[in-house]
């Protein structure tokens, strides 16, 4: 899949990171055993649909390798996208957020079998640590992939990232009349949508959006809301 890697995410793969991608896919399938990480197990659904999917949304930030970002991955589940992130950017910090002690158990002990140095792990809720001065406003780009309802998702985000930072929502579907519906709910959050990224994926021919939200100013102290309030009673 290299020449479709290289033309698509205009990256080549150093040695060294094609051993971790095929670390990271067998370790995948070792705790898929126990733990229900993933229903993509087949080698080329696992390359387009965790790998290649993960990083064609930060595909601006792969252009500088040696970025050196600080990235929060909410929602992580079996480490995607945040571990591929993480793997192309080895200079950039990652932390992977996950509500489910066990996924986060398991991504812990899985970083050091992928040689991982920049990458920690944090069991909670988005809600939560948004409030957090540990971790509110400490981060350059928040990622979040296949998590609740577009309006839940800027209300997870935004409060994470400093002033100037990105917010990286992926999306499956989107229609434009849903731009309207969430431009109110990202200024009331501090930021502006900086563009939407159409694009399909190289194998199936998949259609994937991402949203791109920057942090203009600082968010509001009522937000992110309870628990469960984001996802339920969307703004």
């Amino acid at each position: 899949m290299e020449d479709i890697w290289q033309t698509t995410l205009n990256s080549q793969l150093t040695t060294r990171q094609k051993i971790q991608f095929q670390r990271l896919y067998e370790l995948i399938l070792q705790g898929n055993l126990k733990l229900n990480l993933t229903r993509i197990i087949e080698p080329e659904d696992f390359w387009e649909k965790h790998l290649w999917d993960s990083l064609r949304g930060v595909v601006s930030l792969l252009s500088n390798p040696h970025n050196q970002l600080s990235v929060i991955d909410i929602g992580t589940g079996g480490g995607f996208p945040g571990i591929p992130f993480a793997i192309m950017l080895p200079n950039s910090q990652v932390n992977l957020l996950d509500s489910t002690q066990k996924k986060v158990n398991f991504l812990t002990q899985i970083i050091p079998e992928l040689e991982l140095h920049n990458v920690t792990t944090t069991v909670g809720r988005a809600e939560k640590i948004g409030h957090n001065p540990k971790y509110r406003e400490q981060y350059d780009v928040a990622l979040i992939r296949a998590v609740s309802n577009t309006s839940a998702c800027i209300e997870y985000t935004l409060p994470l990232i400093k002033k100037g930072g990105l917010a990286i929502i992926y999306r499956g579907n989107w229609m434009d009349y849903e731009i309207a519906s969430v431009m109110g709910v990202v200024k009331q959050l501090g930021g502006v949508i900086a563009y939407i990224d159409k694009f399909k994926t190289p194998l199936s021919q998949g259609t994937r959006h991402c949203l791109y939200l920057k942090k203009i100013t600082k968010t509001s102290s009522k937000f992110p809301r309870p628990i469960g309030i984001p996802d339920s009673k969307p703004l």
